[in-house]
């Protein structure tokens, strides 16, 4: 492709501000990067509170983060955050240690049983589904992988034909279920469920296990993390000004055309004429959203089959409270509440954040899912009643919310449609109307799995 195609950029979150650095990488610097927000990062986003940044979104990252690290090193940052830990609670509030045998007596049968099926999962993963590790899902549902290895940072190219790999099409229950090791679930929740990506009984196995591979859930595990001081919308916006076209902030997006060729972006009252366009910002929300965040087929000049395949795509809704509580009640530590994130404990909730250890004048964060498949949504402000509720059975209640955040979150699509090829058929679209798909729904709702697929899509087509 032409150095000099002009390329518009819909989104600058770390997808968007991704893609226009490995652009640049190749040589690419006319480039134009459009976010409709006042703030770059998308769900990478650090507020401040007393002298110091919190997150309401993305947490953290681990050493495995090759494109998080891409970033770091193009901008001369590093990770240089606080050291995170946590801990456990039932729904009673009652601190415990589920994975610790001398605390759970009755339990050693089931701790054995699940150490067991942690190392056949781990052989299992290398040996039978080689290839389910590759970043994006091309191929998978036709029993192949096709993309960049991520067992190190190298990310050299890979492909072969795995029938296998059909299998990640399941929910991830399932897939346990079928290879035996039901009881790696208690190890993969605590990371996937409680960070708002649904529910095992309902996520299609791909989803969990290349977001959540072995190498990954391990370094979680061991908690061997990283954080950012200025937390992880620090790295986005470290990237936004080491990039020699930032993104304009802002944009407004009311219309795109694509005709003869070309891609013409009415943005902010004004047409501007591109070459290609790369789609980082969700391609479908099938509600109105409260935010007025639309999904590209309500403002492109959306094709027959684009419409068709992009209406299958669901998302989580996934809340995060901002709370401020008594110095006497602030929590000592992270908790996990594993009894909560099950689908009949829908809005309850799930996990909540002390990021700063060495001061009790910080906002502790709460994350709840409102959404099942299978179940109705749970209201808004039943949910929000629901988390200041358990925060009070926890022994931390909260004196004051100072933010809430009910985001568009983890764009995916469900076993039948994953089994039916909907990557493939998506895969197949790329460029056929000047028009690229990237951001979430194309890898994986994370940082780094957007980053990653971001550089692939800049290998394989620029």
């Amino acid at each position: 492709m032409d150095k000099n195609t002009r390329i518009c950029i819909i989104g600058g979150g770390p997808a968007g501000l991704s893609a226009g650095m490995y652009l640049e990488k190749k040589g690419y610097e006319n480039y134009t990067i459009l976010e409709r927000l006042d703030r770059v990062g998308g769900k990478c986003w650090s507020p401040h509170y007393n002298g110091r940044r919190y997150e309401m979104g993305a947490i953290m990252g681990v050493p495995s983060y090759y494109a998080v690290h891409d970033v770091e090193e193009f901008c001369g940052i590093t990770h240089d955050g606080p050291q995170l830990n946590r801990n456990y609670k039932n729904a009673k509030g009652d601190v415990i240690e589920p994975f610790e045998p001398k605390k759970n007596i009755l339990k050693i049968p089931r701790l054995l049983k699940m150490k067991s099926q942690l190392k056949k999962f781990g052989e299992l993963l290398e040996t039978k589904y080689k290839g389910y590790d590759v970043n994006g899902h091309r191929g998978v549902a036709e029993g192949r992988y096709e993309g960049f290895s991520q067992q190190n940072a190298k990310r050299e190219p890979v492909s072969g034909t795995n029938p296998n790999l059909k299998d990640l099409c399941l929910p991830f229950k399932v897939f346990c279920e079928k290879n035996g090791v039901e009881l790696v679930q208690d190890v993969w929740i605590g990371p996937y469920t409680s960070f708002g990506y649904g529910y095992f009984d309902e996520i299609p196995a791909a989803y969990v296990l290349k977001y959540l591979d072995f190498q990954t859930t391990m370094n979680f595990v061991k908690v061997n993390l990283w954080t950012w001081k200025n937390g992880t919308q620090y790295i986005w916006e470290q990237l936004n000004e080491h990039l020699k076209n930032p993104a304009r902030l802002n944009s407004n997006i009311e219309k795109v055309e694509r005709r003869d060729g070309k891609v013409y972006v009415t943005v902010n009252g004004k047409v501007e004429e591109y070459d290609k366009i790369i789609v980082t910002a969700p391609l479908h929300i099938p509600n109105k959203r409260a935010d007025g965040q639309k999904g590209m087929d309500e403002y492109f000049d959306v094709r027959e089959d684009e419409a068709k395949l992009f209406s299958r795509i669901d998302y989580e809704r996934y809340d995060v409270l901002a709370v401020e509580t008594k110095p006497e009640d602030h929590p000592e530590i992270s908790y996990y509440v594993f009894d909560n994130m099950v689908p009949e404990k829908l809005g309850h909730l799930m996990v909540y954040y002390r990021r700063w250890k060495d001061t009790k004048d910080q906002v502790i964060t709460t994350y709840s899912l409102r959404k099942h498949k299978d179940s109705k949504e749970v209201p808004y402000e039943t949910c929000r009643k629901m988390v200041l509720d358990d925060l009070k059975t926890m022994h931390n209640p909260a004196s004051n919310v100072v933010n809430e955040w009910s985001v568009y979150y983890f764009p995916h699509v469900f076993s039948e449609d994953y089994a039916a090829g909907w990557y493939d058929k998506v895969e197949a679209m790329q460029d056929k109307y000047d028009t690229f798909y990237a951001g979430e729904i194309m890898s994986f709702g994370d940082m780094d799995e957007t980053a990653e697929y971001s550089r692939e899509l800049v290998e394989r087509f620029f």
